[in-house]
């Protein structure tokens, strides 16, 4: 029999009894959910709205459809607006890094950059230092070299809450707002686009400087030998689980047709729609057979690209405890953000109907 230094049988051993250990149980996992019940001043307040993508309906979009929302959200009195949308430092590495992200990832700032003379990043610095010097009421020299900025750093959205608050007679060429900017704005206007007909516009109504970018596609930029078969597998997925969600979308459908769109926040909003959506983005990709994996995958990166949206929202009231914030992304995403963001330490998340109730 052949004899086995001491150090393989210890090896062995170890091995052995790891295995043989149960799982972690819920009991032996530190309770981080009470680390705060001692927590002294203010908590943060963070209002999810779950929003259909305005871009999907028809053109000639009435944006006063919205004014009744708007007037829900603007009671609230947030302090921060978060937007399901790419900020400029992410535009700028996808840019820097075309061979992984590819080279139409944001809108170009080409435009922006020949009437400022600034790229993204220096942009973004300049941006820094304007708001960390603007007085309480901005002059319209100011808004315009603010939102001559804002585009440089790819913020368009931020751009657009200072072009608002300008008087009309001052929504003109000036202070590096070229002319080509200002029609650029003046089509960002009539762009259906919830980053600007509501966010933007709540922004602007609540004396905002800026909303903030949150989106993230770093985490699902999946690495596939066959993108075709990709999206076939993806799709093909979600159209088994869609039996649940055909009769909702109707309905969904039905009220975007009406003059007033409070009726159909508050319908897609609802815990059990909010529960169609989620089962038929991920637990039907989970239930999928593939032999390539591309649906399971697919919630892999659905997992990442919301983790890393929850924490670029955590950043914006890093440095401002007890904030009031409204996020505002398209209605799948709720789910994920109103329970990763309710794990925050110092935060609650604030019911969305209660807000927007009638």
């Amino acid at each position: 029999m052949k004899a086995y230094p001491f150090h393989f049988y210890s090896a062995i051993c170890t091995l052995l009894t790891a295995c043989c250990l149960p799982l972690a149980t819920a009991a032996t996992i530190p309770d981080l959910a009470q680390l705060d019940r001692d927590m002294t001043g203010t908590r943060t307040q963070i209002l999810v709205l779950g929003t259909v993508h305005l871009s999907e309906l028809p053109a000639g979009f009435d944006e006063t459809k919205l004014d009744p929302l708007l007037a829900r959200l603007a009671a609230f009195k947030p302090d921060i607006i978060t937007i399901e949308a790419l900020s400029g430092e992410e535009c700028d590495l996808a840019l820097r890094h075309a061979a992984k992200y590819g080279q139409d990832y944001c809108a170009s700032t080409q435009v922006a950059q020949t009437a400022t003379g600034l790229d993204v990043p220096s942009a973004m610095a300049r941006l820094t230092s304007l708001l960390s010097t603007l007085p309480a009421t901005p002059t319209a020299a100011q808004r315009r070299q603010l939102a001559a900025t804002m585009l440089a750093a790819n913020d368009r959205a931020s751009a657009y809450v200072q072009w608002l608050q300008l008087p009309k007679s001052e929504q003109r060429a000036a202070d590096g707002l070229d002319q080509t900017l200002v029609e650029l704005l003046q089509t960002i206007s009539k762009r259906n686009n919830e980053n600007y007909q509501l966010a933007a516009r709540l922004a602007a109504r609540l004396g905002h400087q800026r909303v903030y970018s949150t989106d993230n596609h770093t985490g699902d930029n999946i690495s596939y030998t066959d993108r075709d078969a990709f999206g076939r597998e993806v799709m093909a997925a979600w159209g088994a689980g869609k039996v649940a969600l055909d009769a909702r979308e109707k309905q969904v459908a039905s009220l975007q047709q009406q003059a007033d769109l409070l009726p159909l926040y508050r319908y897609i909003n609802q815990p059990a729609h909010l529960q169609v959506l989620a089962e038929v983005n991920v637990s039907a990709a989970l239930r999928a057979k593939s032999s390539s994996g591309y649906p399971q995958i697919w919630v892999s990166g659905w997992d990442i690209r919301n983790l890393r949206m929850v924490a670029n929202i955590a950043e914006t009231f890093r440095e401002q405890p007890g904030a009031r914030v409204l996020s505002v992304v398209g209605v799948s995403h709720k789910p994920w953000f109103d329970q990763w963001l309710g794990q925050l330490q110092g935060v609650d998340v604030v019911d969305t109907l209660t807000v927007i109730a009638k």
